[in-house]
Parts: C-alpha cells; structure tokens; sequence
C-alpha cells in the first residue's frame, strides 16, 4: 500500500488540541505546515462565528469540516424542532467558515424506542437538505461505535449510514468514516466500496489496548491496534482523496504541549496513515 510522502492531507481536528481556541489552532497549523483544520461550533462561538471567518479568510487554511451538527431525536415535537433550527444555524455557520461539510452525530434514543430515534434521524435530514443545498454544503453523517448508541447516536454502523444515504437520494447527503468508530466491523471493507460516491471525510486515531476511557481514550496514530493505513487504502479506493482529519480525545495528550502535539500528529500520520 501506497505510503503519504507529504501532509497535503493531513487536516487537524480541532479536538486534538482542546486548549486552543480557533485562532490558536488556525496559527498553529500554518506554522507546522498542515493545511486544513477541522472546526468545532462551540470553540469557533467563543472566538466569534465571524471573526473566525475572517482568521480562515486572511490565512488561507482550508476548513476540512465543521463539526458538529446532528442530535435530531427528542422527546417532544417542539424540541425535535429546535434541533432542527440549530442545524440550520449550523449549516449557516459552515457555508460563513467556506467549509463544504456539516459532520453529524445523529443523537441517541430519548426512550427506549431504537426505531423511533432512527426515524427521527431521517425525517430531520428530509427536512435539511433542501436548505443545505441552498447553502452549498454537504450533511455527513457519521456512525459512532456501538458503545456510544445509549449517549451519542443511534447509527452506530457504516452500513447504517450508507442505507440511510442510499434511501434519501441526495448529492448533499453522504458519511464520515471515522476509523475509531469503525474500524472493529467485519464488513467495513464491503461498506467503504458501497460509500464510493459519497464519502464526505475521513477521520483517524487509534484504538488503545485496554481502552483507558470511554470518551477520552482515543490513541495517537501508531500506538493502537487499527489497520490505519488499510483503512485508508480502501477510503482512497473508493475515491475519496480529500483532507484526512486527526481527532483524538485524549486527556493525556491535551496535557501535553500543544506545538509538541502537531509535531507528533505529523510525524504519526506520514508513518503510520
């Protein structure tokens, strides 16, 4: 498998580095070479939607993604709509940061009801596209790891996704393949080629042995058990050769200094993605 000789598409989640806010990590990057950065709504709200956008302009970094929109499922009517109007701001807020993706973590259950939430999912995303369309942005959504069902969403596999992808029939509708999340999947493969088309991101991380944290466990690139640059073979198989985000949440490498971190992110994704 063909080797990256260079970090063209390496983008850094914002994530990784907890302790920065926006501007932080657009200098960062630019200094470290890396040139593209995945943004977060509540750190790009601290600094200021439009003085974020105005930092993206005038450094000319490419915004890979934004992140996060999604947790369609609710109790209620009424907050099922509210979760739809703060997506439609988020939508907004993507097209003012000139990134073309929305990710979307879809939201758990509200209830026990499994089949509801997965219905609540598909009639928000019915009720986004037209307006994503309008805004030139594409939706991603992102399966979770199935340990996150009961918290975080309710489409907790890639095929999941790709039918809910295939179903809907959108050209502004497709998913982010996060190998932390699916990494473990028996038909992760058969899934990656059935995405051809529609893959809108790529994330990587590691997945340490035993895991130290829920939430917070993911690895550095190198120090876990996934087949990172399989993934990636495949992911750039299936056609996707666009930006290629690290996205680690890890306590112990928040901890860390954060230029020492991208220097690391650097080195670990040319050896090991």
């Amino acid at each position: 498998m063909q080797e990256l000789t260079n970090l063209t598409r390496l983008s850094l989640n914002q994530a990784t580095i907890d302790s920065w806010d926006a501007r932080a990590a657009i200098e960062g990057c630019l200094r470290t070479g890396i040139p593209s950065i995945g943004l977060w709504r509540d750190k790009v709200a601290k600094t200021g939607l439009a003085e974020t956008a105005r930092i993206v302009r005038e450094s000319g970094i490419k915004v890979s993604s934004l992140c996060r929109g999604g947790w369609f499922p609710a109790a209620t009517a009424a907050e099922r709509q509210a979760r739809i109007d703060d997506n439609r701001r988020a939508i907004e807020e993507a097209a003012e940061l000139q990134t073309a993706v929305l990710v979307l973590v879809c939201g758990p259950a509200p209830d026990r009801d499994m089949q509801a939430a997965r219905e609540m999912v598909e009639d928000a995303l019915i009720q986004l596209l037209p307006y994503a369309r309008k805004h030139n942005i594409a939706l991603g959504i992102e399966p979770l790891h199935p340990m996150y069902a009961g918290d975080r969403s309710v489409i907790t596999s890639l095929a999941e996704a790709n039918q809910l992808v295939e179903k809907l029939d959108d050209a502004n509708l497709g998913v982010i393949i996060d190998a932390f999340h699916v990494w473990w999947d028996s038909s992760v493969y058969e899934q990656i080629a059935r995405a051809s088309g529609h893959i809108l991101g790529f994330h990587v991380s590691d997945w340490l042995v035993p895991l130290p944290d829920v939430l917070l466990g993911r690895g550095m690139m190198g120090d876990g058990i996934i087949e990172l640059r399989k993934l990636r073979h495949a992911v750039d198989t299936a056609g996707y050769h666009g930006p290629i985000e690290v996205e680690i949440f890890n306590q112990s490498i928040w901890n860390m200094p954060a230029d020492q971190v991208l220097d690391l992110v650097s080195k670990r994704f040319l050896a090991h993605v």
